[in-house]
């Protein structure tokens, strides 16, 4: 495309403003550098300078998180993102630029990283102002940790940031590397940090839910999440790695007109899930400051305790008949019909007489892949359902 004269940005660009939208390009402000005809996202510029990576010193354990990107206490490093940055806000049609700080979220040597604060503050600055100078109207977006604490843990300061009228938009994500849907997620730190400001929040919602039986996360489960994001006072969604849903069917269509409406979304079928891990990502890698819930490893007589949101208001919608059944389902791994357990819900044990079982000690096979174990399914009646808002989920192991 480029030596036939075509522009590949310049081309989205008209095309978005052709079809009456904004387009705010991504920088991927750190990169973890591969080696030469290997990695395809690297540059020059990281092949050539790796004496300016965060373990160059030699003085971090290998497996350290981060120690292959670049120290933002550089100058040369700052110049050379910056570089890119101002070429594009210079040279193309944008109506913003977005920085993507929660791609390889490690920016400072860990006994460096409260002068690192200060540094990347600085240079958010310096971004913004020229993304101003560039437009008035332009905008800076930041995509970040949604816990502040893990944010400032790695060198960033969202606070600092909305203090300073800095930023245009914050956008909190979690389960960025895997792209894993996470209903549980919260905002609220953000939401609340930007009250009084000009700042806007986002919420980064993904689609990828790769369980046992489904890769992307079907609609009752998109407005499960969607839900819970505006129910806590967020400005907007971030539909992140939806690409991954290519080729985009009717169904995909369905999701996105749904989505930005939760008045539409609130009578509606939702699945609320608590993320557990999957075969695709064993081990999912989390952002700085946030942990996983499941899976828990259930002991003889020691309750495990799991918290639950949901943002329906079971009883106006009861009132008016329009809910149909409430399940609450638990899946147990490697149980057998001899184990013996209890379930609580808000503290109240629920009674056997909701309850269905079922038997999946051994498949033979699975949509996807198998899990083993057993099913515990509770159909609520309406004195033993959950409550808008945060639910407390117990198991215990009794023999």
């Amino acid at each position: 495309l480029i030596e036939e004269g075509n522009d590949p940005l310049r081309i989205i660009c008209e095309r978005a403003h052709a079809k009456g939208m904004l387009i705010y390009p991504t920088l991927l402000v750190q990169q973890s550098s591969g080696e030469r005809g290997e990695d395809t996202r690297t540059s020059e510029f990281r092949l050539q300078n790796k004496h300016l990576e965060i373990g160059a010193g030699g003085d971090l354990d290998p497996g350290l998180p981060g120690i292959n990107g670049l120290d933002f206490k550089h100058e040369e490093v700052r110049d050379e993102r910056f570089a890119l940055i101002e070429e594009t806000l210079n040279n193309y049609p944008v109506d913003g630029f977005e920085l993507q700080l929660n791609y390889h979220p490690y920016y400072f040597h860990p006994k460096e990283m409260e002068a690192g604060i200060r540094v990347m503050t600085d240079w958010v600055r310096r971004v913004y102002e020229a993304v101003k100078r560039s437009g008035a109207e332009r905008e800076l977006a930041i995509r970040i940790p949604a816990s502040i604490e893990g944010c400032l843990s790695v060198g960033l300061d969202p606070q600092e940031w909305i203090r300073q009228g800095i930023v245009d938009v914050i956008i909190g994500q979690t389960f960025s590397g895997p792209e894993l849907v996470d209903p549980m997620a919260d905002f609220k730190p953000l939401v609340e940090a930007a009250k009084e400001s000009d700042c806007r929040i986002h919420a980064a919602i993904q689609s990828h839910l790769d369980s046992d039986r489904l890769s992307e996360a079907p609609i009752e489960m998109m407005r499960a999440i969607a839900c819970n994001y505006w129910e806590q006072g967020i400005d907007g969604l971030y539909l992140s790695h939806w690409f991954s849903n290519w080729p985009y069917k009717a169904s995909f269509y369905e999701k996105l007109r749904e989505l930005p409406h939760p008045d539409v979304m609130a009578p509606r079928d939702k699945i609320y899930h608590i993320p557990t891990t999957t075969r695709g990502y064993p081990n999912p890698e989390l952002e700085p400051g946030l942990t996983m819930q499941l899976p828990v490893d259930l002991e003889v007589g020691k309750p495990a305790k799991l918290d639950l949101t949901i943002s329906d208001d079971l009883p106006r919608w009861g009132r008016v008949g329009r809910v149909h059944e409430v399940l609450l389902r638990f899946r147990v791994t490697s149980a057998t019909e001899l184990d013996r357990l209890s379930f609580k819900l808000n503290g109240r044990e629920l009674p056997g007489t909701l309850l269905r079982t079922i038997n999946r000690m051994y498949l033979m096979r699975s949509p996807r892949y198998r899990v083993m174990g057993y099913w515990f399914i509770y159909k609520l009646d309406s004195d033993h359902r959950p409550r808008s808002g945060h639910n407390s989920v117990e198991v215990t192991l009794n023999e």
